[in-house]
């Protein structure tokens, strides 16, 4: 299989938030070649609003697995670093996230997985690090450049995060 080019989102709102995201970059080396990181950000949460605020970041990379198989390495990363799925209230506080947005230009719907990321036009805090890698994005279900999601949606509370 040719390497295709995937955009991923990071984000963590408990312990050690920055390190939590840099310790999942680094981990991410093991499935991505050529890592770009975007700055990282600080959000309110949504959906579910009584937790703390998150660090949000995105990282695009090329990968040679299978979007499956991709998601299984994610989903040990988030173990290793100290993600519990058993302990989870959906949209909660939580040690680690990464969430695939893109995969290239596939279309994905699988009851485990679906790319690009369902949510992804409705989150300025998946949108706005991920255009700062690659500003000229396509949805590829509906060939609308991601950009304009972005300037349809009202104020959600990200600021770059000063350290």
């Amino acid at each position: 299989m040719s390497e295709e080019l995937v955009f991923l989102s990071l984000g963590s709102n408990l312990g050690r938030r920055k390190q939590n995201l840099l310790a999942a970059v680094e981990a991410l080396k093991c499935c991505l070649d050529d890592i770009r990181c975007s700055s990282i950000y600080e959000t309110r949460p949504m959906y579910y609003l009584e937790q703390p605020q998150f660090l949000n970041m995105a990282v695009s990379g090329l990968c040679n697995l299978e979007p499956v198989q991709l998601l299984r390495r994610i989903l040990g990363i988030e173990f290793r670093l100290g993600r519990d799925r058993n302990d989870y209230i959906p949209n909660g506080p939580r040690v680690i996230d990464i969430d695939i947005l893109l995969f290239g230009r596939r279309i994905v719907k699988r009851e485990n997985l679906r790319i690009p990321h369902p949510r992804i036009r409705e989150r300025q805090f998946v949108l706005i690090p991920m255009l700062e890698l690659q500003p000229d994005l396509v949805d590829p279900e509906t060939g609308t450049p991601l950009s304009e999601s972005l300037r349809g949606l009202e104020d959600q509370g990200v600021y770059i995060f000063k350290a």
